[in-house]
């Protein structure tokens, strides 16, 4: 972070605002910090302690992550194993240092547990497959499903005119936002869930704070808000508001209602949605201050109202210390 710096008038210089490609994921208590050559994940241990783990991350970034419409893709999916590999770590040093139950100390790991440690790259990477498998019949799948079983009762003639193709596919979309309301309603009722929200709001303020050229202490921290227009959040509202017109005009051009042919489109089409909500998702963060850019951002902050919470000063050190370990000596290396 650039600091003041006095002029021959003894003066403090306040460094500029810029916005920084820095982000990051609430964890169990925990933040992780993915900056432009570090991810860091911080972790308040059952002792009280916070603790600092430098993560691996390959200085190599190959041609495709540099591609308009493609990098979106490799850069979502490496996120997801990243952060499934730091939210199982997580959960893990959050209880160290805690007091155990008598006779827990000693009790023998199971066969499961020593196999699961043994190849804890597969079950990182299976989980964040598994994650990816959920959220697409979840969001994507059973959406589609519930209007063609719809269409079914109305009759294939009906069903096949184009104008009524748009009314079904507008259907399919409002049904995916309200899916994915309503889980974002659920998740927030789960017992603990409320930790991870402050966390992620401490994550978003710390951000905001840096991006300020503000010294990143808890008092400047608390002052700023916990929305931000560039969250994972918004990203996913992006993504499901931008399929609505996507599975809209491939179902105008391809014109099969066959039960597999709209599987496969559905599925197919997933890259083209994440690449191109990527590219919307960068060009209006760049571009904040622009009208239409903040209407378009306007849905995605207000959903982060369910997912992100007020934090404490205790949460906001944890932030703090994740995000000291990854700003770059090189003010200008984050630049968004």
């Amino acid at each position: 972070m650039s600091e003041s710096v006095n002029t021959n008038n003894n003066q403090q210089i306040k460094p500029e605002p810029k916005k920084t490609t820095i982000g990051g994921q609430a964890l169990i208590e925990g933040i992780m910090m993915v900056g432009p050559t570090r991810t860091c994940m911080a972790v308040r241990k059952g002792d009280g302690t916070i603790h600092v783990e430098e993560m691996q991350q390959s200085e190599r970034v190959t041609f495709y992550e540099k591609v308009p419409f493609i990098r979106g893709c490799i850069r979502f999916y490496k996120m997801l194993v990243r952060g499934t590999d730091a939210l199982m770590k997580s959960a893990d040093l959050s209880e160290q240092g805690a007091p155990q139950p008598e006779g827990e100390a000693d009790k023998k790991p199971s066969a499961l547990d020593q196999y699961l440690t043994k190849h804890y790259n597969v079950m990182v990477t299976l989980s964040a497959i598994l994650g990816i498998l959920l959220s697409v019949g979840l969001f994507i799948l059973l959406p589609w499903l519930i209007v063609f079983l719809a269409t079914k009762l109305m009759g294939s003639a009906l069903a096949d005119e184009t104008w009524m193709k748009v009314v079904l596919n507008l259907a399919e979309g409002v049904l995916r936002m309200v899916i994915f309301f309503l889980y974002l309603r659920f998740a927030s009722k789960i017992e603990g869930i409320d930790r991870v929200w402050r966390y992620h709001g401490a994550e978003h303020k710390t951000i905001a704070c840096y991006e300020a050229g503000e010294p990143l202490t808890v008092e400047n921290i608390l002052k700023h808000s916990r929305f931000h227009p560039r969250c994972g959040t918004s990203f996913m509202f992006l993504v499901l508001a931008i399929s609505i017109l996507i599975y809209t005009v491939a179902g105008i051009i391809i014109g099969d209602g066959r039960f597999i042919v709209n599987i496969l489109i559905r599925l197919l089409m997933i890259p083209v949605i994440c690449g191109v909500s990527f590219e919307i998702l960068r060009f209006v963060g760049r571009h904040d201050k622009n009208p239409v850019c903040r209407g378009l951002s306007k849905p995605g902050l207000w959903l982060q109202k369910f997912t992100t919470a007020e934090p404490d000063a205790p949460i906001v050190e944890v932030a703090i210390a994740a995000m000291q370990a990854v700003i770059p000596e090189n003010a200008d290396e984050d630049v968004w």
